[in-house]
């Protein structure tokens, strides 16, 4: 270690090139110049009367570093910058994770890794950082492309920048972290779902820096702060009554050349059957049986869930995974009623099966994107419903179909352990999201506590 006792001093200065009002110490020590931005002046000169003091005593400098030798002693072992664990975050949970999933946990990274540094010159723009993490960075080193030579300044800025992971532990730095999940990238108020999405993964983040020894305790739990309340609940007002499910169905082959023909079955999957998007792009003829009168039955196994292809294992938009919530190579038995079993076998004349046997692709054989059958709906439901309730939440997704069927099960007396055994929820999940739209039970639950009162 190189030392010296040539320490000059100069006054506290303005960080003229700071966005926010910042002060710096500035020092010399073997004819090195030396400096530290603090937040306040009073930190800046309480920093800079250490540093006299040290050498009004005597004390040696070391030189790398500019701090006095008691100083120096005093410094941890330098831990990873908040950057450098969000790295190791997302590739720690990778492996197990679904393509939804690791874009979850990036997006929420999105918003925290930008927001916890310091205020240092030349900060690129917030778009460019995320632009940067997203496509670059916050990925497994075997599907990192490399940096072009536009985004390297950045990335350099950002690695300088990223304050100490340690630095969590104080709570003005992780009150930052709270605020920047709960806004949107433009700045506006982020919705309450978005907010505990992005809050889990900071969470999960804080929790592994516990358990590898990067922090002593997860700061989160000494900082008092709620986050929106979110409803958790299906909005009544999105659920079409019988009537106008079967109108909705019979306009969508009439939609496009060939697309809308196409996607009939998979949004009558949807309504009559209950079946998630992912779960009808993953329907084969082997887990069909349509008998030619009465009721089928669909054995779900597989989803095909949408995500970008730098998320997913195959490098396609769409992975095959297993069914939600359950064990890997669990199914679920759904009778489905002769309606719907007219429709598949129609399908299936028509256009076969694909090379795997799925029922729903496109005619290059493709899946489904979220996009092309979103815009098919949006367009059946203009061409279908009148101009107010095109204006309004009802049916305004295609995934609002299974939201109808499981209300419709609901309320047509369909016990609730059975409705939960179809759609692929717990009970108390169940009840719990479909509540508001559970309806007739007023009138009688009135007459009950009339009785009651009448004694």
């Amino acid at each position: 270690m190189n030392t010296s006792y040539d320490v000059k001093f100069w006054e506290v200065r303005r960080n003229q090139s700071s966005k926010r009002p910042s002060y710096e110490a500035r020092w010399k020590v073997g004819g090195k110049a030396k400096s530290k931005t603090l937040r306040t002046k009073t930190l800046a000169e309480n920093f800079l009367s250490d540093l006299r003091q040290a050498a009004k005593v005597g004390e040696a400098f070391d030189i790398a570093s500019g701090l006095p030798m008691s100083m120096l002693a005093a410094v941890p072992a330098a831990g990873p910058s908040v950057l450098d664990f969000g790295r190791s975050y997302v590739v720690s949970r990778w492996r197990g994770s679904a393509a939804r999933t690791r874009e979850t946990d990036v997006y929420g990274l999105l918003s925290l890794i930008p927001a916890l540094v310091a205020d240092l010159p030349g900060r690129p723009d917030d778009a460019v950082l995320r632009s940067l993490l997203r496509e670059y960075v916050l990925l497994p080193a075997d599907r990192c492309p490399e940096v072009p030579p536009r985004l390297r300044p950045a990335l350099t800025w950002l690695e300088k920048a990223s304050l100490p992971l340690a630095d969590l532990h104080d709570s003005r730095v992780i009150r930052t972290a709270l605020d920047a999940i709960s806004v949107t990238f433009a700045g506006k108020d982020a919705a309450a779902n978005t907010v505990r999405r992005k809050r889990e993964v900071l969470h999960h983040l804080l929790e592994l820096a516990v358990e590898q020894k990067e922090l002593q305790a997860n700061p989160l739990h000494a900082i008092k702060w709620k986050p929106p309340k979110a409803t958790g609940t299906i909005d009544p007002r999105t659920v079409v009554n019988p009537k106008q499910a079967r109108a909705l169905l019979a306009a969508v082959p009439t939609i496009g050349r060939t697309r809308g023909k196409r996607l009939h079955g998979m949004f009558a999957c949807m309504y009559y059957a209950a079946l998630r998007p992912e779960e009808a792009a993953g329907l084969r003829r082997e887990n069909c049986e349509l008998p030619e009168v009465g009721w089928g039955l669909l054995t779900v196994e597989k989803a095909r869930p949408q995500a970008n292809k730098r998320w997913t294992n195959s490098g396609e938009t769409h992975d095959t995974r297993g069914l939600k919530h359950r064990a890997k190579d669990d199914t679920r038995e759904i009778p489905i009623p002769p309606a719907l079993v007219a429709v598949l076998r129609a399908h299936l004349d028509r256009y076969g099966v694909a090379d795997d046997g799925r029922l729903f692709r496109t005619s290059k054989g493709k899946p489904f994107s979220s996009s092309a059958y979103s815009g098919v709906w949006q367009q059946v439901r203009r061409v279908t419903l009148t101009a107010e309730q095109v204006a309004s939440p009802l049916a305004a997704r295609p995934y609002d179909l299974r939201h109808a069927a499981v209300s419709l099960w609901l309320n047509a007396g369909v016990p609730a352990t059975e409705v939960a055994k179809r759609a692929g929820h717990s009970v108390d999940v169940l009840l719990r999201v479909y509540a508001k739209c559970i309806e007739g039970q007023q009138e009688p639950a009135n007459l009950k506590i009339g009785d009651a009162l009448n004694g």
